[in-house]
């Protein structure tokens, strides 16, 4: 812009020197000299064409890119199709793994409450060693592996498979109480996710199935509306620790910082829990917890009782 402001004050000046040549001062300009001013205004002139161009092409680009840029930040504020799904399944499986979801899951203590009363658990630390067994060798694994298998076998659309994993889950549990519990839950989660988060296949994948506990009920609902086995997976587990960790605070009791250090000190185990789940095979499906085991068939005696296992 300013080489063409200095190209136009140039023109300006020229042309004022040739409107003040006098008749006599033309005379005695020579040809030579008219050929070097006429080459002269005609470089001026040319750039000046050139600076204009480039002048209208940077403006006309200017007014391009804005546009695209516009369209680029509104793209960036809308979902993509793909991001869509994700932030559909992100809330479905919030919403199915929350403690509002009503499937009775505070009712339940999966024996912890015995343990409570015998002695075994005392206070944080002692619940945190429970717990971390019972994930780790205990019911928190079975489970996990269990969800895993039901899930990918819904995701295939492998019913005969489907039927294996449920009927084996269901006969993994150690007592009458136990099988209440997770059976209870796994059919309130079906019927939940029938009346309100009803999804093609699903009645199909139920029907296979004659027993169908809750974390089987979790890994099929889940593959048949698309949320990915891994994020369920740890959601899950996150909800079952989080859940022991309830019953504990009101059996020991605990306060609720303790309870939040309790479910951050388990924050590795569950990660492990999952990873080992995620890789198992049915054959690897096993647990050691025979003090876990007692308790859940103990508390059915017991004389005062909060929870129903």
């Amino acid at each position: 812009m300013g080489m063409a402001i200095t190209i136009i004050m140039v023109m300006i000046t020229t042309a004022t020197i040739i409107t003040t040549i006098t008749p006599v001062m033309i005379m005695r300009i020579t040809a030579t000299r008219i050929m070097i001013m006429t080459t002269a205004m005609r470089m001026m002139i040319t750039c000046m064409t050139i600076t204009c161009t480039t002048s209208i092409a940077a403006t006309t680009t200017i007014i391009t890119v804005i546009p695209m840029l516009m369209t680029t930040n509104d793209v960036g504020r809308s979902p993509s199709a793909a991001g869509g799904a994700e932030l559909a399944a992100l809330y479905r499986l919030l919403t199915w793994l929350s403690p509002a979801f009503p499937i009775g899951g505070f009712s339940y203590s999966s024996g912890i409450e015995w343990a409570v009363e015998a002695g075994d658990i005392a206070d944080a630390a002692a619940l945190r060693g429970w717990l971390a067994t019972m994930l780790t060798d205990g019911s928190g694994f079975c489970d996990a592996a269990f969800l895993a298998h039901a899930h990918r076998a819904a995701e295939l659309d492998d019913m005969t498979r489907l039927r294996e994993v449920a009927e084996l889950a269901a006969a993994f549990v150690p007592s009458r109480e136990r099988q209440l519990e997770t059976t209870a839950q796994g059919r309130a989660f079906i019927e939940i996710a029938r009346s309100a988060w009803n999804c093609a296949g699903l009645d199909e994948a139920v029907a296979q199935c004659d027993v169908i506990v809750y974390p089987v009920a979790v890994g099929l609902v889940g593959a048949l509306h698309g949320v990915p086995l891994e994020p369920l997976l740890h959601g899950f587990l996150h909800a079952l620790t989080s859940n022991w960790i309830s019953a504990g605070s009101r059996l020991v009791p605990l306060g609720q910082t303790d309870s939040q250090r309790v479910l951050a000190a388990l924050e590795p185990v569950v990660l492990a829990t999952a990873d080992r789940a995620l890789h198992a095979s049915l054959d690897d499906i096993g647990s050691a917890t025979f003090r876990g085991d007692l308790a859940s068939h103990r508390h059915e005696t017991q004389y005062t009782r909060l929870f129903r296992s």
